[in-house]
């Protein structure tokens, strides 16, 4: 049976599959349940960690969502329990917050569990691989797709960085909960699912151009998610419980995706990236921080805007050695230090010594693998991508953020993040591909903040 036709109880299945792309695809996963009245499961996923005193975390906004159905199903079942509700109105996913419930944790406790979304369970990852125990979390938002991934987005000294630990072992959704989550993080979590478009086509594509490792079976996990999210979303901030319930699981099998491939390419493309270098520019700033899928969703229809130019071009060997003569190592490390700050050094020499990305002779073999496969690559781009209106349209009935502007940003902050965004970490991104065919520079002076 294909992984895209499983129910969810069979795709995290202690021993795992065996896949056709020749690797075997496991998770961490333990328990999962998503769906109303998810909640009076909790006892049972205890049962099944061998855990018998849970240390909670939540912050005063999860706890006024969530605890009222939680407690009585712990007090029922007679679990004692240490409730830790952290300080912060607004707390962040960073040193303070998990020094906070460091301090409180309770020895005695045999596993942690997390009352929240992004910033509590990120926050609890933290905490659960620092006291060696395991996790479970109870989500109040389908604002992101994080519950089920091995990696915490934090900030560490001000950067935003991601920390591997482990996924969660038991992971309850309860549309009861998730479907009163605030509007904006409901549109969060649509953001960060239409997103999937774009990571798929650019895994793809990065196959064919780098040789890259690429696993159709996950795709298809991928792409089945996404029909039935497309199918549910108008209903969504309708309070439809069945639609709620369909986000959340598109964004959980979104995590079980990535451990399956032990990478972020099914999930995550260059549209992350924009929010990746907005919360850096926020950070440096010293402005407040949009939650990342609504960053991500205006990311995304940047990139299918974007796509609908590239269908346009053709790789062109004039334009190709012209870019590669035209290369100025200290302007891009100038450009570097003016939108990484502090952390340009570290990266600059991540490329220097690691990633070669800017290596004129790498630049000219995938150049190569990329006009030779250029109908291939066209094609993919037909095959996975959704037409841009229809996400337009899609964005504007559920009243989300569409431009750049909306969120605060202006021409140059997109432009930024577009052309430094293939620096920012070693992978290749749409924006490296259109570096490597010499073109970035010009697709760039198009973008616009509004």
């Amino acid at each position: 049976m294909h992984l895209g036709n499983m129910a969810l109880e069979e795709l995290i299945r202690p021993e795992g599959h065996t896949c056709a792309c020749g690797r075997h695809h496991g998770i961490g996963l333990k328990f999962l349940r998503i769906g109303s009245d998810a909640v009076e499961t909790l006892p049972e996923a205890f049962g099944v960690l061998g855990c018998k005193k849970p240390f909670i975390v939540c912050d005063e906004n999860t706890k006024k969502a969530a605890w009222y159905f939680v407690k009585p199903v712990l007090d029922k079942a007679g679990v004692a329990y240490q409730l830790h509700t952290i300080r912060r109105a607004h707390p962040e996913p960073d040193e303070e917050t998990v020094g906070e419930i460091a301090m409180a944790f309770d020895p005695a406790c045999d596993c942690i569990l997390a009352i929240g979304s992004g910033v509590i369970n990120d926050c609890c990852k933290v905490l659960a691989r620092a006291v060696g125990k395991p996790q479970l979390v109870v989500g109040t938002a389908p604002s992101m797709d994080g519950y089920a991934s091995d990696s915490s987005s934090m900030i560490v000294r001000r950067t935003k960085s991601t920390l591997y630990n482990a996924c969660p072992q038991v992971i309850i959704a309860d549309t009861r909960i998730m479907k009163d989550a605030p509007e904006r993080m409901l549109q969060a979590g649509f953001g960060d699912m239409i997103a999937k478009y774009v990571a798929l086509c650019e895994w793809r594509m990065t196959a064919l151009i780098n040789g890259e490792y690429f696993c159709e079976e996950i795709a298809g996990m991928m792409r089945a998610s996404l029909k039935k999210i497309m199918e549910s979303a108008p209903r969504m901030m309708e309070g439809d419980e069945q639609a709620v319930g369909a986000v959340a699981e598109g964004l959980i099998l979104s995590g079980i995706a990535m451990a399956f491939a032990k990478i972020s390419r099914p999930a995550s493309g260059l549209e992350h990236y924009f929010s990746h270098l907005w919360e850096m520019f926020s950070l440096d700033r010293g402005l407040p921080m949009e939650l990342h899928g609504i960053q991500v969703g205006v990311g995304t229809l940047l990139c299918l805007r974007l796509y609908d130019k590239i269908r346009t071009l053709q790789p062109d060997a004039e334009t190709f050695e012209k870019a590669c003569s035209a290369w100025d190592t200290d302007a891009w490390k100038k450009d570097m230090r003016r939108v990484f700050g502090g952390t340009a050094d570290g990266l600059i020499e991540k490329e220097e010594t690691a990633w070669h990305n800017n290596d004129a002779a790498q630049r000219r073999v995938r150049f190569e693998k990329i006009r030779e496969n250029w109908p291939q690559l066209k094609k993919i781009m037909e095959e996975e991508l959704p037409k841009t209106e229809e996400i337009s349209s899609l964005m504007q009935k559920l009243h989300m953020p569409m431009l750049a502007k909306e969120l605060g940003w202006q021409d140059g902050d997109v432009q930024d993040a577009f052309c430094l965004s293939r620096n920012a970490r070693d992978k290749y991104l749409t924006s490296s591909l259109l570096w490597d065919m010499g073109v970035l520079e010009d697709m760039a002076r198009d973008m616009r903040a509004d």
